[in-house]
Formats: structure tokens, C-alpha cells, sequence
């Protein structure tokens, strides 16, 4: 299949477009660079710069593709924009690079006749919910603009395809991390957020050290419990959604996540078996639930997949990654 991978030059799309080569598909790669980069983009893969917000940049696109004889099949989105506390202090630019961005790259693709959208989307559209494992029919209550947009993205599609008889794969994810086994791609920013990232720097000297955010909650241990998944991982579902709508002509909507919790400290204990990591307990951080772990029943039963890599095999892999960066 002939994929366009809007925001491929980012963590999870770059990690999807690979995936994607991997298993012998064709990719297309449009974006704007944003937070992006084209060393990210594998040689294999057409680059096109381009934005999402201009409906222009996807339909020449499309229409250069058609002319080769050789259409767009499925087109995956990975452009959204995806920091919490940025999303606070602005929301309206996440509505208008999420939401709006998605309305109009749905548009082009209606427009052109094209069937098949994969959209990443995020657990925070759960918000803090009432029970720890989150089930694909559980409450969607987000408590911060990323998450409001995710899901008002959700269900823009969804409202599209009962209108123009779209199949969408929309994927909902939880912790990601990890970098591929090439080590050519990984989580490469200036300012990291991420748990698995942080503690590496930390391994690294990069960091002084972890901060672990309050160690007095109803968990195993008094830290946060959090569902991991190593981004290859995550990057093959993808590729199997894709799969799926484009030859079975149905819908999916899914949890992502391992469908196992880690808590801080059991990462941060795994990290230190390799590594020295010096770290420090810290007052809670406001919002932060105490257990949020994915049911990931439904993908494994439709789709087959199972996360084949565990916590050490992430911490090891981006580890690995932020090494060869220097």
C-alpha cells in the first residue's frame, strides 16, 4: 500500500514511516518541520514539505500521486501538537493546529477519494478517570486542552466517516518511549518531558539528577503507576491498523499501551541496574493520577498484536540513542 504520513518527520511518525518500509510499504511524508526533522525521514521514504493547516499542500500531494498511477491509499496523522502545560498556556494554538489541521487534511482527503485515515490520538483524552485500566468505552472526560482536542479530532473523524464512508484506525496511547533497534531515530528534543528520557539524561550526566514526584499514593510502592510502551512497538500497530482498514474496509477505534503498569520507581529501579542514576523525592505534582494502565484487549483481539519489547529493552534502547547524540 502507498501510505501519506503526515508529521513523519516527528518521534512517532519517523518511528511508523520505518515500520512502514519495513514491512514493504510505500510512504509519503509531509511536514512542516515544526518539531520535526528530515534526518529523521527514512532515505526510502518521499519527503514533501509541507503544513496541514493548508489544504493546498495535501491535495497537491495527493494529485501528484494519482498521476504516477499509483494513488494514496491510507493517510496516518501524527501532527498534533502534544505538551500538557503548553496546551494550558495556549490553547488556542492547539485547536488550531490540532483540530483545525485535522479538518482540513480530512477535506483534501474526501475531496480526492481517499478512503483510509490513521489518527494518533492519546489516554488523556480519559482525563483522570475513576478506574485505573481504561477501556475504549470508559468516560472521556479530558482535563487539559491536548486532550479536549484529541477528542474532539476523535470525533470529527467519526462524524466524516458516517458521512463520506471513511474507515478510520484511531489509536489511543499511553506511555511511549524507547528508540529503534538502528538507533538512526529516537526521541531527539531540547526540552524532554518524559519520564524514560529524563532518567537517561540523568544516567548520562546530562541531568544532575531525577526528581521523582511524590511518593505517597495508594500504589504499589507510593510512586504513580504508568502504562509503557516501547515505540517500535506502537510504530508496528500502526502499521497492522493500517492493514486492517485498507483490506477489511471497517473501523477501529483502540486502546495502545503494554497493558501492564510500571511505577516510577520500578522504572527508575530497573534504570539503576544498569546505570547510576541519582535521583530525589519531590512534592506531587498537581493532576497526576495515581494509576493509569491500558485495557488492550481490544487491539490484541482484532489486530493480533502484542507489545514484543519490555521496560528494560526501552530504557536500554534510549539509552543507547541519547548515547550515540552525544
Amino acid at each position: 500500500m502507498k501510505v501519506l504520513v503526515v508529521g513523519g518527520a516527528g518521534y512517532i511518525g519517523s518511528h511508523t514511516t520505518y515500520e512502514l518500509v519495513r514491512a514493504g510499504h510505500e510512504v509519503v511524508v509531509l511536514d512542516n518541520l515544526f518539531s520535526g526533522s528530515t534526518k529523521s525521514i527514512h532515505p526510502k521514504a518521499k519527503f514533501v514539505w509541507g503544513d496541514i493547516r493548508r489544504k493546498s499542500d495535501i491535495t497537491r500531494i495527493l494529485a501528484e500521486e494519482a498521476q504516477s498511477g499509483h494513488p494514496i491509499e491510507v493517510a496516518m496523522h501524527f501532527a498534533a501538537r502534544l505538551i500538557v502545560p503548553e496546551s494550558m498556556a495556549k490553547p488556542l494554538d492547539y485547536y488550531e493546529n490540532n483540530v483545525e489541521g485535522l479538518r482540513v487534511m480530512l477535506e483534501a482527503l474526501i475531496e480526492n477519494n481517499i478512503k483510509n485515515v490513521v489518527f494518533s490520538s492519546t489516554a488523556a483524552v480519559y482525563g483522570d478517570p475513576a478506574i485505573p485500566e481504561c477501556s475504549e468505552d470508559d468516560a472521556t472526560i479530558p482535563i487539559n486542552p491536548y486532550g479536549e482536542t484529541k477528542l474532539a479530532c476523535e470525533n470529527m473523524i467519526k462524524w466524516a466517516a458516517q458521512a463520506h464512508d471513511l474507515n478510520y484506525c484511531i489509536l489511543r496511547y499511553f506511555n511511549v518511549a524507547g528508540a529503534d533497534s538502528s538507533l538512526e531515530i529516537g526521541l531527539d528534543k531540547d526540552q524532554l518531558t518524559h519520564l524514560v528520557p529524563l532518567i537517561m539524561q540523568t544516567a548520562l550526566g546530562i541531568r544532575d539528577k531525577f526528581y521523582v514526584f511524590g511518593d505517597d499514593y495508594d500504589t504499589i510502592d507510593g510512586t504513580c503507576v504508568r502504562d509503557f510502551i516501547h515505540v517500535t512497538d506502537l510504530a508496528q500497530a500502526h502499521v497492522l491498523g493500517a492493514e486492517y482498514i485498507l483490506s477489511k474496509g471497517e473501523s477501529l477505534l483502540a486502546n495502545l499501551g503494554s497493558g501492564s503498569g510500571y511505577s516510577v520507581k520500578q522504572v527508575l529501579d530497573t534504570a539503576r541496574e544498569l546505570f547510576e542514576v541519582p535521583y530525589e523525592i519531590s512534592p506531587r505534582r498537581p493532576g497526576d493520577p495515581a494509576k493509569l494502565i491500558a485495557d488492550t484487549s481490544r487491539i490484541k483481539s482484532i489486530l493480533g498484536w502484542e507489545p514484543k519489547l519490555d521496560i528494560k529493552a526501552i530504557i536500554k534502547s534510549d539509552y543507547e540513542f541519547r548515547k550515540k547524540l552525544g
